[in-house]
């Protein structure tokens, strides 16, 4: 019989200490540690284990019946690898609100409805009401949905076992419990626990699972990151709270490429899926204002042409303020350094503010050539050329580094309408660019581009 013993575990790292500890030796966190009673059941020496597994050789192995399952919403195919793989374990996380439930609740009634297979929606958190309006709100009448509130992890398994659905999602990780610990609901021994039941049911059974996870205030699944070890996928829901677009992004995924982008817009009947964003972040841009540039970043496989506003205005302080609203804000700050002493602007007395429009978060560095360009238009009151979109990463000394993926956003910028392109002058000589529709502008440097860019 397995020996029971008392162990403190830390709910952010996962650290386990045999006492209390006020703060984690970790993660340095304080007030984290839980007291947990876990299970002794390591074997015993000499004990043999029993064996079930064969080893084969690769060509014996079958991958019949593994083929993807299609998803009616093109922009959560999109994240997932172009499709949901038979019994894998997905993880979708998100601050509070930002509509994961909606997402996964209008995705699980158009699977069941394309493919008429039976689909578990189990719900810990909200009564089958709750749910059924929502569903009303939506406007998903569907027969083979089913809704059922729980939280016990065996009486859930029970569920899924009778119904035997196509796919099956869990809202939320937090909420499931086991008897078999007897920790509270939401702590790591709860969760991992559960997160690795479901997977091992997953790929016994081959039903696709989704498992909802809660957010930390520092934006990390709420839990040990063994959790998303165990999972096949992670997706996040960001967006800002009072903005209506959401963005469903792939941060690993087993069966596709990582950093994948799905937009979508919320709206009173849901989540809609947004298939042209470029044209999306673009709607509302007023041509020919200084301090306005468009750049082309790249999400996953998948071109963006974003605005980005600066604004730079006299200081009234000893220390100038920096504000990054979607760029890194590190990133602004060695920009913002480049312009005062490559190119000569006075920044060292402006305020800058740099924002990108539609609440995107733009890290790649291949924007930076249209943060500089916007904050040297706003300084100098020029706009930008109207139809010229900016690409380019900045450097230290001043110079222009070459990006990836050139050809397909410069595909996007001639989509759109724009004639020409600051490009660095290194990639123009090296790379096979488009030719047609859209011209290229090499530059070497920051001042160069400022300098061809401004009106």
């Amino acid at each position: 019989m397995a020996k029971k013993r008392t162990e403190w575990i830390c709910q952010s790292c996962g650290r386990k200490t045999p006492r209390y500890m006020g703060r984690c030796p970790g993660c340095g966190e304080w007030n984290t540690m839980v007291e947990t009673l876990e299970s002794d059941d390591r074997p015993q020496p000499g004990r043999t284990a029993a064996v079930r597994s064969r080893p084969r050789r690769l060509p014996e192995i079958e991958t019949e019946g593994l083929e993807r399952f299609p998803v009616p919403m093109e922009e959560f195919a999109r994240v997932l690898g172009g499709g949901l793989v038979p019994g894998s374990l997905t993880l979708v996380g998100g601050d509070p609100g930002i509509g994961k439930s909606t997402l996964l609740l209008q995705a699980s009634a158009l699977m069941a409805e394309s493919t008429g297979h039976p689909v578990l929606y189990i719900s810990g958190e909200e009564s089958a009401r709750q749910i059924r309006m929502r569903a009303d709100r939506l406007g998903i009448t569907n027969d083979d949905l089913f809704v059922v509130t729980e939280t016990d992890l065996d009486a859930i398994v029970h569920h899924a076992q009778e119904i035997k659905p196509w796919v099956m999602v869990v809202d939320s990780i937090q909420t499931v419990t086991s008897e078999d610990l007897s920790s509270a609901a939401g702590s790591i021994s709860q969760v991992r626990h559960a997160a690795t039941r479901f997977q091992g049911w997953a790929k016994g059974s081959g039903v696709s699972i989704f498992l909802v996870g809660h957010v930390t205030k520092k934006g990390s699944i709420a839990g040990p990151k063994t959790l998303e070890h165990i999972v096949d996928t992670v997706l996040y829901l960001e967006g800002e709270r009072f903005h209506a677009y959401r963005l469903l992004r792939s941060v690993k995924n087993r069966f596709g490429a990582t950093s994948e982008v799905g937009v979508f817009e919320m709206r009173e009947r849901g989540l809609i899926e947004v298939s042209n964003p470029s044209e999306m972040f673009l709607a509302e841009r007023m041509v020919n204002a200084p301090g306005s540039a468009i750049a082309v970043t790249m999400e996953g496989t998948r071109p963006l042409l974003v605005e980005i506003q600066a604004l730079a205005s006299h200081s009234t302080f000893g220390h100038p303020r920096r504000t990054a609203n979607g760029v890194d804000y590190n990133r602004l700050l060695l920009i913002s350094a480049v312009l005062s002493r490559r190119v000569g602007l006075r920044l060292f007395e402006q305020d800058v503010f740099a924002s990108v429009v539609g609440g995107l978060q733009v890290e790649e560095p291949a924007a930076d050539l249209a943060v500089a360009v916007a904050i040297a238009s706003s300084v100098r009151d020029r706009p930008v050329v109207a139809d010229m979109a900016v690409i380019g990463e900045v450097g230290l000394s001043g110079e222009v580094r070459t990006v990836s993926h050139t050809s397909s956003r410069l595909k996007e910028a001639t989509r759109l309408g724009f004639k020409r392109c600051l490009l660095p002058r290194s990639l123009r000589e090296s790379a096979e660019l488009p030719s047609d529709g859209i011209e290229v502008v090499p530059v070497r440097s920051v001042a160069e581009a400022v300098e061809k860019a401004l009106v």
